[in-house]
């Protein structure tokens, strides 16, 4: 048995870890998530898709139909096969309702494709029908190249799913056809304006042993870099080689930099291409890039994205919160990207971006009932908010023009237990925690654990071995970054251990690894409980959107006030959080599905409704005393004399009730 999620390294890749060949989530919170994922989100997906055009579109490619070419993006074919590959790992667990009617819907789309696709092997329907000209000729916004990674990977998705390879070869013919088109000494030599291929072509590779397919990946990474998009822009209407990554070669690249969701894809492919190359440099430059983006250009939900205008990254430090972009596409590369690094390297870190990503970045993006959708996630929407356009806007839309987000998050759903587990040959790793069963293959034998818990509205997480082999194995669970304190009891007759998660020489904890190596025997069981005190959390002081303001935190997940939840606030932008009176938690089952809210106080600036308050700048005396003093008077003194009490609520569940305002981070008195 082999694992069906969709990073399947081969087995000459040098890599720490591999993922477990078991892995799933049997209850729980992910569980309540990915069945609505299952149930609501994806059996839309074929109704959308048919409304807004994108199968009328296959279908006069196909010469089965008629009429005009539906929209006016490129890529339309991407939201096909992005659903494609969610539906296909769908029906790779065992829990899905209603396989009949989905297994029918991704037969029809794939003999759609298959019937759209020309002899030699070409499929996009815009170059097919909207604009039948020469094909890769406009490489910098055509998206030829990422629709075939979408198609590949949803190709690959269905085969390991299902075991059957009617996509699978409509994948290999036109990799076979790019192949062959690509390349020194071949007609083109040039790369796609938007990367994902490269990934796509690395995972083809694993899945058919076809090694021209990691070579051509590693043909785009090479290439890009080296100015081949700017014959494509004559008049230069993008706003630099650096919004695709054409500015500098990748292995010299010093930070993540232009459209956040195109960095992120490639940097996922040249984790895969090290991965198996093993080539030193590149792996380098994945650590290093990583490192940029995590220290400099990351929000802290997780989300990445500065700038609306390109959707990029923006500057270090450069994290605006009201005009946040923190595409939800982006959230789902940065795990995507992550699972590889962690994959690579067997460094906890990553996973502890993937958990506050997951958590915060990519599920704000879906409603709680499955049926709507963020494009953005911003960390801050304004008293009086002014919502503008169908895409980009801070309030929920059941589809977008450019509906790049729904499926990826469907995609990313369900094939989530994929990234809860791996192994190697000493023992299993528990990277996410969530109630299933995880394991795979060590050298002496197989390892397979049961978890059970409520987290992350509990720290307590139990890990019972169903089976190992002979011998000493280790498990290893990963402590969360944001963890302060923990406590762990192994199996009876081994002592309890306890510590700072942070300190140092903490029992069996290192570089956010607690490892338990022992000879384990069937219901042995584990548990690591996980403080979850509420706390606050400051940025960097180089974050100059938010100095002077605080977030509230607990365990992995982040808070933020919603208008309609403080009765006696009239506005949010009026509120001042005191940081000295505590946080306390409820439960409120009754809320949002069920969910653990804090408790904070705070304070009300006053209305301002003077005459002479008509300017809304003070100025502060040069004198250290007499500038604290108008300092503290624009704060705290400007405040109603009454507190009130604040309640937050996880930044997850934002934005499923009456439109309203929102912040994350909150200005202190």
């Amino acid at each position: 048995m082999r694992p069906s999620g969709p990073v399947r390294p081969s087995d000459r890749a040098r890599i720490a870890l591999r993922p477990a060949e078991i892995a799933r989530i049997t209850g729980g919170f992910w569980r309540e998530r990915r069945r609505v994922n299952a149930e609501v989100s994806i059996p839309q997906g074929p109704a959308l898709l048919e409304s807004v055009g994108n199968l009328h579109n296959l279908r006069l490619a196909a010469g089965t139909a008629d009429g005009a070419y539906r929209g006016a993006l490129p890529f339309l074919d991407s939201d096909v096969t992005k659903w494609l590959e969610a539906a296909s790992w769908q029906l790779a667990d065992p829990d899905t309702p209603d396989r009949t009617t989905l297994s029918g819907a991704v037969d029809m789309m794939i003999r759609l494709l298959a019937e759209a696709q020309q002899d030699d092997g070409y499929l996009q329907t815009w170059y097919q029908v909207a604009d039948p000209g020469p094909r890769f000729a406009e490489l910098l916004w055509g998206h030829e190249l990422y629709c075939a990674g979408h198609l590949f990977q949803a190709a690959v998705a269905h085969h390991r799913s299902t075991g059957r390879e009617d996509l699978l070869t409509v994948a290999r013919r036109f990799a076979d056809h790019i192949d062959g088109t690509f390349g020194p000494g071949k007609p083109v030599d040039g790369i796609c304006g938007h990367p994902e291929i490269e990934t796509a072509l690395v995972e083809l590779y694993r899945e058919t042993g076809e090694r021209r397919y990691l070579d051509l990946a590693g043909y785009f990474i090479d290439r890009r870099g080296h100015g081949l998009l700017d014959k494509d822009d004559p008049l230069g209407l993008r706003p630099g080689p650096d919004y695709c990554q054409d500015h500098v070669p990748v292995r010299e690249a010093e930070t993540v930099t232009g459209h956040a969701v195109r960095q992120l894809y490639l940097l996922a492919g040249a984790t895969d291409v090290a991965a198996e190359t093993g080539e030193p440099e590149l792996r380098a430059a994945t650590e290093r890039l990583w490192e940029a983006m995590t220290t400099t250009k990351t929000h802290l939900t997780g989300g990445v994205g500065a700038h609306h205008r390109w959707e990029d990254f923006g500057d270090p430090y450069e994290l605006p919160n009201e005009r946040a972009y923190c595409e939800t596409c982006a959230a789902v590369a940065s795990v995507q990207w992550s699972w590889r690094m962690a994959l690579l390297t067997g460094q906890a870190r990553y996973s502890d971006l993937i958990e506050r990503t997951l958590y915060n970045g990519v599920l704000p993006g879906v409603s709680l009932d499955g049926r709507s959708w963020l494009y953005i996630n911003p960390l801050q929407v304004r008293d009086g908010h002014e919502h503008h356009g169908k895409d980009q806007g801070a309030h929920r839309a059941p589809w977008f023009t450019c509906a790049c987000c729904p499926p990826n998050v469907m995609r990313l759903l369900a094939s989530l237990p994929h990234y809860a587990a791996s192994t190697d040959a000493d023992g299993l790793q528990l990277h996410q925690y969530a109630d299933g069963a995880y394991g795979g293959p060590t050298d002496g034998g197989r390892v397979l654990v049961r978890v059970h818990t409520d987290y992350p509205w509990q720290g307590r997480i139990a890990v019972t071995v169903d089976e190992a082999g002979p011998g000493e194995r280790t498990l290893s669970l990963r402590v969360p970054q944001w963890c302060r304190e923990y406590t762990v009891t192994p199996p009876a007759g081994d002592a309890p251990g306890s510590g700072k998660a942070s300190g140092a020489g903490q029992p069996a904890q290192q570089d956010g690894w607690l490892r338990i190596r022992r000879t384990w025997r069937p219901g042995d069981t584990v548990v690591l409980d996980l403080g979850l005190q509420p706390r606050l959390t400051a940025a960097d002081p180089r974050v100059d959107a938010v100095r002077g303001c605080v977030a509230l935190e607990r365990g992995p997940l982040v808070y933020c006030l919603e208008q309609m939840d403080q009765p006696g606030v009239p506005r949010l932008d009026d509120i001042l959080l005191d940081t000295t009176a505590g946080l306390a938690t409820r439960h409120r089952p009754d809320l949002l599905g069920g969910l653990t809210t804090l408790i904070g106080s705070g304070l009300l600036r006053r209305p301002g409704a003077s005459r002479a308050d008509w300017w809304p700048y003070r100025s502060v005396p040069s004198g250290r005393r007499d500038a604290d003093r108008v300092l503290r008077d624009t704060g705290a003194r400007d405040a109603a004399a009454v507190p009130v009490e604040l309640t937050a609520i996880p930044y997850y569940a934002w934005a499923n009730r009456d439109r309203g305002s929102m912040r994350v981070w909150l200005p202190t008195c």
